[in-house]
């Protein structure tokens, strides 16, 4: 085992620095072709630090980031994924970049964004202390298949984790993880109470309608957004837990939310923001980081990487948001219209490989509230397809502008001043930083 694990690491090491002699980040290729050669790869490394995973279908690579930069402000040695290099393969390099030459990995904590899928295989090898869960939805169904699949394969893995479980308490498809073994003590539930554009109603595209324990429908006291919200059971009582977490009195205009009587103030304002922050908050609140450390991140720090970032222009502001399913992309849409005046959207859509080739869940988005929306501007390889969703939702396609080419849709967007959206997805979402970084800085005629 010593021999193959030795020149397992040797591989791996020889493969990483060629790529980057090339000028290449080393992100997958080296952990792709280790699990290749040996499906025991993870095993090489000798791991003797905390693992904190977080895993859920929106908002992973926000939640990794503000947890990093929690455990940093506090003199910690981390290794993570910031980039969002999430698989088997792309964790299997991380490691490999931060190994030594025995295999041996030096940090106080690994906090490690995970996909959902590959969570059962990657923690089946290396030993995980916290798992952090934050959603499912509904999410590139050409790759994942249905939710409820990606459900039961990390509700598998729970039936015998005994670490620290961090759970969405208002998804019920995410708290019904907390049942899957009895045994395990340190479940803990986080919530967000009530925010003033809540509805009675489910308001957009949902999963948690029925309970999982007897197959009854949910009582919701209201929704948040999606299926997350305050829910009950009338049969068995499921969604009756105890909170290890609660935001309370959520302000988006400051804004702030309470939290064991504290009040803290925020970079970001949207509800599905405020879930990643609690989620945060747990986190922190285990692994007991000052409060003074807390309030730092979350007043000042920003992912910056089309996650809720921002750009000025001219009189002009811009949000960016990754969208690569309804949910994300509704919460955009929600996040526009709860901003008061008229502003504009920039919808850039694509169908590349990693954003899966099917793109009708376009179609779940709730384009027919939207609230003084003056203009929308498309782009991307799917450009004329998102332009005739949103014209078929009801608005009034005199005011959709098609520009495939991203710098001219950015050219365009900027033609008026004003408050601004943009939604991207998957592969999408890097370009189009790349083209508005591009307009700001007077270089849009350049290329890439």
């Amino acid at each position: 085992m010593f021999i193959i694990n030795f020149f397992t690491i040797l591989i791996g090491k020889i493969l990483s620095g060629l790529l980057h002699l090339l000028g290449k980040n080393a992100g997958n290729l080296p952990g792709l072709v280790l699990w290749t050669i040996n499906k025991n790869c993870l095993k090489a490394f000798k791991i003797d630090c905390p693992i904190i995973a977080v895993t859920g279908t929106n908002g992973k690579t926000s939640v990794t980031n503000f947890i990093a930069e929690m455990f940093r402000k506090e003199g910690k040695n981390i290794i993570t994924n910031p980039e969002g290099n999430n698989l088997d393969t792309g964790i299997t390099s991380l490691l490999l970049n931060h190994c030594t030459m025995g295999g041996r990995v030096k940090a106080d904590y690994l906090i490690l964004e995970t996909d959902e899928s590959h969570v059962p295989v990657v923690y089946s090898k290396l030993k995980l202390e916290t798992l952090v869960v934050l959603n499912f939805f509904r999410d590139q169904l050409d790759r994942n298949g249905e939710v409820e699949t990606l459900i039961l394969k990390v509700n598998k893995f729970c039936e015998t984790f005994e670490g620290n479980l961090i759970l969405n308490g208002d998804d019920p498809n995410v708290a019904r993880l907390g049942l899957a073994n009895p045994n395990n003590k340190n479940v803990r539930y986080f919530t967000v109470d009530k925010y003033d554009f809540a509805t009675d109603t489910l308001h957009e595209a949902g999963e948690g309608r029925f309970c999982p324990r007897c197959g009854k429908a949910l009582r919701y006291d209201y929704y948040q957004y999606s299926h997350i919200g305050r829910f009950e059971c009338p049969g068995c009582g499921y969604g009756k837990n105890s909170y290890y977490s609660r935001f309370t009195s959520v302000d988006l205009e400051k804004p702030s939310f309470t939290a064991d009587g504290k009040e803290f103030t925020t970079a970001g304002n949207s509800i599905y923001y405020m879930y990643n922050l609690c989620a945060v908050y747990s986190v922190a609140k285990l692994y007991g980081i000052s409060e003074e450390t807390q309030r730092s991140v979350f007043e000042n720090f920003k992912v910056n990487n089309g996650r809720m970032e921002q750009f000025e222009y001219k009189g002009s502001s811009l949000v960016l948001n990754l969208a690569k399913n309804p949910v994300g992309a509704n919460m955009t849409v929600r996040a526009l219209n709860e901003t008061k005046g008229d502003k504009e959207l920039l919808f850039v859509l694509n169908d590349n490989l990693a954003d899966g080739h099917d793109v009708s869940w376009i179609w779940d988005i709730n384009f027919s509230v939207f609230n003084n929306v003056t203009r929308v501007v498309t782009s991307g390889r799917r450009a004329y397809d998102i332009a005739v969703r949103i014209k078929c939702s009801g608005y009034d396609p005199d005011k959709i502008v098609v520009r495939p080419d991203l710098d001219d849709a950015v050219k365009e967007l900027f033609s008026t001043t004003g408050r601004k959206f943009a939604v991207a997805n998957y592969t999408a979402v890097q370009p189009t930083r790349a083209a508005l970084n591009r307009f700001i800085n007077g270089k849009e005629n350049a290329n890439g």
